[in-house]
């Protein structure tokens, strides 16, 4: 998850939110949060939302697939059913 923007905004809600005498550390503090918050949203494995989207259309695609060999193989065994059957 790789988005400045989201990072950033995230960064100045927190350090707005910490006491002023903190604040006076300011670009350090700024630093190591975004720093962190980088860290640890790396470790979450997330995926973006394009990325999500991608794949949800692939196993979308991948399902329909799936229900038409499905049909397939269940008209392939009620031929062989019946063609057992006229035996």
């Amino acid at each position: 998850m790789d988005n400045p923007k989201f990072f950033d905004d995230l960064v100045k809600k927190i350090t707005r939110a910490l006491p002023p005498g903190v604040k006076e550390l300011g670009e350090d503090i700024e630093k190591n949060v975004k720093q962190a918050l980088t860290a640890s949203f790396h470790k979450l494995d997330l995926v973006t939302r394009k990325e999500f989207d991608i794949q949800a259309r692939v196993l979308l695609k991948t399902r329909e697939k799936l229900e038409k060999l499905e049909e397939k193989l269940r008209a392939l065994e009620e031929k062989q059913a019946k063609t057992k059957s006229k035996r």
